[in-house]
């Protein structure tokens, strides 16, 4: 079983996203990293909200079952799923392999769910909502319609499902019945081509926005809780394509433009590009609500989202962003996580006077990124005993319990093994050491040979340049 770390120093050199190939190096993780309270907790999870679909009998297919309903039969279809749970749910049974004998068939379950379930615009993005008729689970049903209809994706749905493919493929590799790899890839072309913005480089609402037109508001905007930012350099580096790191770049500048006002970390639900070609909050009632423009239902999981790019990359900009919403809530709450509340407007006022788990479960990766353990640890201590919550709440509270427990599993995209030489051994003596650095350094001047240019291909592109050269620096310190 593969196991690794996606291991960046962009942020320790100086390289800003869009000049740098972007690394992954394998590193395994230890068995027994999560909690106790983290491993049953999983189980209490899965029990509350694992389901079967049992109108599909000629295989097993899996979702989370989001809404807690189900049909009564009065000729009414009943939402039962979102391809945003069911992303939630492929992850976590990838992180939990180790930890549960059955996590690869349930795995594998959902991974037919979404495969039954594609999107009608993006034909490997799946689509958003699944209703129960009573006879089957049916894609694009509007107001409880017991038929189906036209069914489009969301973004962070479709990011989750990739990611947690390549999961898949890291941990159980590609060569049996599923290729998680290649549907992977599928996948991240379609995100790609239908859920990012090509005039801007931002990530859209979903698929549907690649048929709106630039008169459409819908066009020129964003979702903070897709800002799923360390997704984005490994899908650069399975797919080739950097434009994912022009993404990543625009991503950040939203995140840097929108919280520069009050520097405290807040970001609402939903951002627009207005006619200056300024990013700014959308107005009340965008998209879900009145307080679409505030933190709110969607912006809630970005302490989380973003703060993993600290975790996992060591970015600066996630860092800080870590900190300054840290340090709002620490003031804000008098220093007592009980009081975080379901919602603040951008300038850290509550808009509800009510807490929420999917509010307080995020800050507990934002607080990870701190030096503040006191804080961190009353946090996780209000999160582990919060009581009985709805599949939101939970769900995000066990993603968040696995990643502060250190024992987040990331994507094998290069293993940089070869059968016959050392990785960094470009002067085929048997050994990788400094001489190595040097030697490729000199020739990256122009001057000397390399005896095996491929022990120098640390991204695996058939080519030798300045970001092998980084990468080889990072193996050896490393």
């Amino acid at each position: 079983m593969k196991r690794n770390k996606i291991v960046s120093f962009v942020t320790a050199l100086g390289i800003v996203a869009s000049n740098f190939s972007f690394a992954v190096n394998a590193c395994a993780r230890d068995i027994n990293n999560l909690s106790q309270d983290t491993v049953n907790f999983y189980q209490e999870w899965k029990e509350k909200y694992l389901a079967q679909d049992t109108y599909v009998t000629d295989e097993e297919q899996y979702y989370v079952w989001y809404s807690e309903e189900k049909y009564s039969g009065n000729n009414q279809s009943v939402a039962v799923t979102v391809s945003e749970a069911h992303g939630y749910g492929m992850l976590i049974f990838a992180e939990m392999a180790e930890y549960d004998e059955n996590a690869k068939n349930y795995f594998d379950g959902m991974y037919r769910f979404y495969k039954a379930h594609p999107s009608s615009i993006g034909s490997h993005l799946m689509s958003w909502q699944q209703c129960d008729n009573g006879t089957a689970l049916i894609d694009g049903a509007e107001e409880g319609s017991m038929t189906g209809g036209y069914c489009d994706s969301a973004t962070d749905g479709d990011m989750d499902i990739a990611y947690a493919l390549l999961l898949a493929d890291s941990i159980w590799g590609s060569d049996g019945e599923i290729n998680y790899l290649d549907e992977a890839k599928a996948m991240i072309s379609d995100i790609m081509q239908y859920d990012v913005n090509h005039e801007y480089w931002i990530l859209t609402l979903g698929d549907w926005v690649s048929e709106c037109d630039s008169s459409e508001i819908y066009y020129h905007a964003t979702r903070t809780s897709d800002f799923i930012m360390y997704y984005l350099p490994v899908f650069a580096e399975v797919s080739g394509d950097e434009n994912w790191l022009k993404v990543y770049d625009t991503t950040y500048e939203i995140i840097t433009e929108i919280t520069a006002e009050y520097q405290n970390g807040i970001l609402p639900d939903f951002v627009i590009r207005d006619e200056t070609g300024k990013f700014v909050p959308a107005g009340a009632d965008f998209l879900e609500s009145e307080y679409d423009g505030c933190y709110y239902y969607n912006a809630c999981r970005t302490p989380w989202r973003i703060g993993m790019d600290y975790m996992i990359n060591n970015n600066s900009i996630a860092k800080q962003f870590s900190e300054n919403i840290t340090n709002f809530i620490i003031s804000d709450t008098n220093n007592d996580p009980w009081e975080i509340m379901a919602g603040y407007q951008l300038d850290g006022t509550a808009v509800e006077d009510y807490s929420d788990l999917c509010f307080t479960a995020p800050f507990l990766i934002a607080s990870n990124c701190t030096d503040n353990t006191e804080w961190h640890d009353a946090l996780r201590d209000v999160i582990i005993h919060y009581g009985d919550d709805v599949y939101y709440g939970d769900t995000i509270k066990l993603l968040c319990l696995i990643s502060d427990d250190g024992g987040w599993i990331t994507p094998d995209t290069n293993d940089n093994k070869q059968d016959n030489f050392i990785m960094g051994d470009v002067n085929a003596d048997g050994e990788f050491n400094i001489l190595d650095i040097i030697i490729l350094q000199k020739w990256l001047h122009g001057n000397g040979e390399l005896a095996n240019w491929q022990a120098g291909d640390f991204d695996s592109n058939q080519e030798i340049n300045i970001y092998d050269f980084c990468l080889m620096k990072y193996a050896f310190l490393k």
